[in-house]
């Protein structure tokens, strides 16, 4: 961070993008999540009933926001590390990077993280399902949310917070080779991506349900007993789980009382 005028002399306030590169993807979280909390009440679009979630789920709402801020604290450091090791934070030169990176390599960078990011969360997070010494004492943790919510999408032991989502998103941009300013836009679309994931509602026209087959109901099969071996792709695409067989179609019904099931549907044909 520093204070500049237009002519370099100080006195305006400009924040780098490294330092913009780790802060906003975690205000986009909150901001997000507090915005499925207060449509937590529409019934009609909920994946499980308000006394489901109250009831089945095994871990307190109050635990769940220090376990993501645990999270956030350790993401934010490896993100500080990162950015210092990798390079400087083009505040000089910013606006000619700008015009140099076309929206080419732009779009083929992004690709590219979301390729590395969604190969290395599934199988970290297959393996963590089928050690059974990981997936009791680190990756049970997370499922202890049994009807997710929006705010619960980074609930995790803090080591599989590392492993997956921090190391995942290290690995993500250095292999992209993207730019700070780049990664503030690619970290907040994944973070967003994984709270609607989690959020446990199915609104009309949410284009995430749209364009992704890795959505709320998707991964609400997971989070059931009867899903557990199933669809571990996340956060972006299924297809890990299609080439590997852990792709388990769903078909969601309506419930008499209001609201949706995402439920099994070994017949489904894949679109």
């Amino acid at each position: 961070m520093s204070i500049d005028n237009d002519d370099g002399r100080g006195g305006g306030l400009h924040v780098s993008d490294e330092i913009l590169g780790t802060i906003v993807p975690i205000v986009v979280y909150w901001l997000y999540s507090g915005l499925y909390c207060l449509l937590g009440g529409m019934e009609k679009y909920r994946l499980h009933t308000k006394k489901d979630e109250d009831e089945k789920n095994l871990v307190s709402k109050k635990e769940v926001v220090k376990g993501v801020l645990l999270q956030q604290v350790v993401q934010g450091v490896v993100a500080t590390i990162l950015f210092a090791v990798t390079g400087n934070d083009g505040d000089s030169d910013g606006n000619q990077q700008a015009g140099l990176l076309s929206f080419l390599v732009l779009a083929r960078q992004l690709f590219v993280a979301m390729m590395v990011l969604d190969t290395w969360q599934y199988f970290m997070h297959r393996y963590m399902h089928q050690n059974k010494f990981l997936y009791k004492h680190i990756h049970s943790q997370h499922h202890r949310l049994i009807v997710p919510y929006a705010f619960g999408a980074l609930y995790n032991h803090p080591l599989e917070g590392l492993i997956l989502d921090t190391i995942g998103g290290a690995l993500a941009f250095l292999f992209s080779g993207m730019s700070p300013r780049a990664s503030i836009f690619f970290f907040s679309f994944a973070t967003i991506k994984t709270v609607d994931d989690h959020c446990g509602l199915w609104l009309p026209g949410n284009l995430f349900h749209i364009v992704f087959k890795n959505n709320s109901a998707y991964h609400d099969i997971h989070h059931q007993l009867y899903g557990s071996k199933y669809n571990f792709s996340q956060p972006f695409f299924v297809t890990w789980d299609r080439i590997l067989g852990t792709y388990m179609p769903y078909a969601l019904v309506r419930r008499p009382e209001g609201g949706y099931e995402a439920q099994p549907d070994k017949d489904c044909k894949d679109d």
